[in-house]
């Protein structure tokens, strides 16, 4: 019997950011680290709420099982209230800047 390909499994992640306006940001993306470069520094890329709000700083990221588990855990974290956002970006040792 003939093996197929091995299938691709791709890391999924949720972030929040801590914009320069003081305000946070919650994503879900595929690699943190390139995902952080565009919110600084790509116009087409950034999403439209931290263009205005540069520069962000990535203070907390969790990898999920699954995009469809990223985006269900960025839904609890945006209707986080602020003290806890602050509490999870408090969990990291360090952030991305």
């Amino acid at each position: 019997m003939l093996a197929g390909p091995e299938p691709v499994t791709t890391d999924w992640y949720v972030y929040l950011l801590h914009c320069a306006d003081g305000s946070y940001y919650t994503g879900i993306t595929t690699d943190p680290k390139r995902r952080l470069q565009e919110h600084n520094e790509n116009d087409k890329k950034a999403a439209k709420y931290t263009r205005a709000r540069r520069p962000v700083k990535m203070v907390y990221f969790e990898l999920c099982d699954s995009r469809s588990d990223a985006g269900v855990r960025e839904y609890e974290i945006r209707k986080l209230p602020r003290r806890e956002k602050i509490g999870l970006a408090g969990s990291m040792s360090e952030a991305f800047d």
